[in-house]
């Protein structure tokens, strides 16, 4: 059999050579589709936000009354009620101190378990809603996505509603909820109304808040509308020591934006 001259293998340096420059284009390419995957879960959180927020004026229109316990009603008082804070620990957070102090002591699953009319979460423990009696119409406000993850067992938490009933962003966090409890069609975020993080030039908020108050001073900073929902975005991180726009906060993901 004839052997041809002309062909030879590919040596050794140059398949060095080819594996560099695929390992270089790779690499080139890894920030476009890790910023690709970050913009499409920030679409995502985004939809669910304003799925929630519908869920809970479509709630609020059918009983005339938000989908919180009498516990948190009491606790809200006059003012409004944010829920999911509680995962946020120090020392990234400073709680306004005084009356707003106690507007935020449970995380999202109350709110959670009447609007998806669930009388008992996937773990088996009873919900708010035994016997649907926060919600007897058994309406189904809210079509989330059971996780299946069980915060008892540890483990990186999935996006959805996890065993307890939380109801979990993208990246794994809880979705803060605030509800106009104090019926002024205005929303007092207890994160968000702080001066630290929303004040922009006096009475002027970021993201579209308002205050009220002259000059702004104030721990006031309000969304005109019922309903807010936002996520800690890709890091999980928030700082009540931060403006709304830098640092932890930045890349929050807000459902009134």
């Amino acid at each position: 059999m004839k052997i041809n001259a002309n062909h030879r293998a590919f040596t050794l340096v140059e398949l060095l050579v080819v594996i560099a420059i695929i390992a270089i284009l790779a690499a080139m390419l890894m920030p476009a589709v890790a910023a690709a995957k970050k913009a499409a879960q920030k679409a995502k959180a985004h939809t669910e936000m304003v799925d929630l927020v519908n869920a809970i004026q479509a709630y609020d229109a059918d009983y005339s009354r938000f989908p919180v316990t009498a516990a948190e009603q009491a606790a809200a008082g006059t003012s409004d009620f944010t829920c999911g804070l509680v995962q946020y620990p120090q020392p990234n957070i400073t709680w306004p101190t005084g009356a707003n102090g106690n507007r935020s002591f449970d995380n999202n699953n109350n709110v959670i378990a009447i609007l998806m009319d669930l009388t008992a979460y996937p773990s088996g423990a009873p919900t708010v809603n035994t016997n649907h009696v926060k919600n007897p119409k058994q309406v189904k406000y809210l079509n989330a996505k059971l996780s299946g993850y069980n915060p008892a067992t540890g483990g990186t938490p999935l996006p959805g509603v996890d065993n307890n009933g939380i109801y979990r962003d993208p990246w794994g966090n809880p979705y803060i909820i605030t509800m106009d409890l104090s019926y002024d069609d205005q929303c007092s975020d207890l994160f968000y109304s702080q001066r630290a993080v929303s004040q922009s030039n006096g009475q002027t908020g970021y993201n579209g808040l308002f205050n009220p108050d002259a000059g702004g001073g104030t721990e006031n900073f309000l969304f005109h509308g019922k309903v807010m929902v936002w996520s800690a975005g890709p890091d999980g991180k928030i700082d009540s020591n931060a403006k709304a726009n830098q640092g932890l906060n930045k890349d929050n993901v807000l459902s009134w934006q």
